[in-house]
C-alpha cells in the first residue's frame, strides 16, 4: 500500500530496497536524491513499514498508518531542517530519548528531514547518541545528497539513493515564488556578465530563492549524469577547470544552508549569481 504516503512511481527500487531493509532495520539510514517532498514521502512509508501491524504492512488504513501519515504518531519524532536549522538542544533531547523503550509495539523512528540543516554541534550530539545504539531505533536522515552531511554521520549509515529529478520535471511556475525569472536572470548574467541586479530589486521570496537552487541543483545533477540539454550544462561545458562542479555544489549547498538560516533571499542570491560567475564566464 503506498498510496497514502504517496511514493512516486519512478522511486520502484528504492521502495524494493527499503522492503528488504525492514526485515533487519539499520540503526541509521540516510535517504538522499529525489525531491524533498519524495523524500519525505519515502520516510513516512518505511516508518508505517516498521510500526504497522497488518498482515502486509503498511497497509494505509489503521490507526497507526494514518496517525504516522498526520504525524500525530507517538514514536515518530520529526525534526524538519527546511524550516530552520537542527538545534543541538533538539539532538540532547534525541539522545536522552533513545536511552528508553519505544512506546509501542515497533520502531521508534527520529526523521531529520533536510538534515544539512543540522548545526555542528547538533550532528556532534547526534553523533554521541547514534554511538550508543539501543534496540528499537532508526534515526533516518533526509539530505539532497550525503556529502552536505558531516562524514562521520555518513560513515555510520547505510544510504539508499531516490531516484533523481529529470530535467524535464520542471519546478511548479507561476505566482510570486515561480522560479523561472530568477532562473533566466541567472544563466543570462553567467553568459553576458549584465542584468542580474535588476532582478533582485524586486525582493524575491524565500520560496522563489529555494526553488531557484532547486532547479539548478537539478540541472547540475543532469550535466554530471551527461545530460547536455540545460542552460547550466552549456555553461559548463565552456568551462576549463574540472573541479567547478564540485565548487557549484558547494555553492549551492552554502546557499540553500543560508535560506534555511534566514539569511536574506536577494542577498543569498545576490552571493550565487557573483560567485559562480567567476567560474562560469
Amino acid at each position: 500500500m503506498t498510496t497514502l504516503f504517496h511514493i512516486a512511481d519512478r522511486q520502484a527500487h528504492v521502495l524494493a530496497a527499503l522492503e528488504a531493509l525492514a526485515a533487519a532495520p539499520p540503526q541509521a539510514l540516510i535517504l538522499e536524491g529525489g525531491t524533498t517532498r519524495e523524500r519525505a514521502d519515502m520516510a513516512l512509508w518505511l516508518t508505517a513499514r516498521l510500526n504497522c501491524q497488518a498482515g502486509k504492512p503498511p497497509c494505509g488504513i489503521c490507526p497507526i498508518c494514518r496517525q504516522i501519515a498526520d504525524d500525530v504518531f507517538l514514536d515518530l519524532h520529526f525534526f524538519d531542517g527546511g524550516l530552520e536549522s537542527i538545534k543541538v538542544e533538539s539532538m540532547r533531547e534525541v539522545r536522552q530519548l533513545v536511552g528508553e523503550p519505544p512506546r509501542g509495539a515497533g520502531i521508534r523512528v527520529i526523521l531529520l528531514a533536510e538534515a544539512q540543516a543540522l548545526t555542528d554541534e547538533a550532528a556532534n550530539a547526534l553523533l554521541k547518541a547514534m554511538e550508543e545504539p539501543r534496540p528499537g531505533n532508526l534515526f533516518l536522515l533526509l539530505t539532497p545528497q550525503r556529502e552536505r552531511l558531516f562524514p562521520t554521520l555518513v560513515s555510520r549509515s547505510w544510504v539508499l539513493t531516490l531516484a533523481w529529478p529529470g530535467t524535464d520535471q520542471p519546478a511548479p511556475g507561476g505566482g510570486e515564488d515561480d522560479p523561472a525569472p530568477l532562473l533566466d536572470a541567472l544563466h543570462d548574467f553567467w553568459r553576458t556578465g549584465r542584468g542580474w541586479f535588476s532582478a533582485t530589486k524586486s525582493r524575491p521570496s524565500r520560496l522563489a530563492a529555494e526553488r531557484t537552487i532547486t532547479e539548478l541543483s537539478r540541472e547540475l545533477a543532469a550535466a554530471l549524469a551527461g545530460r547536455t540539454d540545460t542552460p547550466l550544462a552549456a555553461l559548463l561545458a565552456g568551462c576549463r577547470n574540472p573541479d567547478i562542479p564540485r565548487r557549484l555544489d558547494i555553492l549551492l549547498a552554502e546557499c540553500q544552508e543560508a535560506l534555511i538560516l534566514t539569511v536574506n533571499p536577494a542577498l543569498t542570491l545576490d552571493r550565487l549569481a557573483t560567485q559562480a560567475a567567476l567560474w562560469l564566464r
